[in-house]
């Protein structure tokens, strides 16, 4: 069953069960999806809906930050709510030690010293780690070890 199946799927149980935090969410997630559909005009397959969704989880955790600098409790737990049932459907994000060694291994492979040559690690990386990790993560980590070597 393909994501977009599931998606809908689980709107229709969501529906059923009135459970109306997980119907909302999922509705605003298919109507993202048939967006991106309308824009690329074909069909969305798993890999272009799981980046949609890093896009959607990323949105709410920095819609997390903001509203605790905010002091806006109510707002922060809706948005946890939210991010909870998207990450249900995303798959197990890489640990920190994953994304390390994923990195430090790029960096031995193309040979970097510098931060200056971050963008040929990231070419190396993004393609291994893409919908399985946080770029900006994985960018921070990367930076991190050029910085440590150079």
């Amino acid at each position: 069953m393909s994501l977009s199946d599931q998606l809908t799927e689980d709107l229709k149980q969501a529906m059923r069960s009135r459970d109306a935090l997980r119907r909302d969410v999922l509705r605003y997630l298919l109507s993202a999806v048939r967006n991106l559909e309308i824009e690329k005009q074909e069909e969305a397959d798993d890999e272009a809906i799981t980046g949609l969704l890093w896009r959607q989880a990323r949105q709410r955790r920095d819609s997390i930050d903001a509203y605790s600098k905010g002091g806006r409790d109510d707002l922060v737990k809706k948005e946890e709510d939210e991010l909870a049932i998207i990450m249900e459907y995303l798959p197990a994000e890489l640990t920190d030690e994953e994304i390390s060694e994923i990195a430090a291994k790029a960096v031995d492979e193309v040979g970097a010293t510098s931060p200056r040559e971050m963008g040929k690690v990231m070419g190396r990386i993004i393609p291994q780690v893409e919908g399985r990790a946080d770029l900006k993560k994985v960018s921070q980590t990367v930076a991190a070890l050029l910085r440590d070597r150079s």
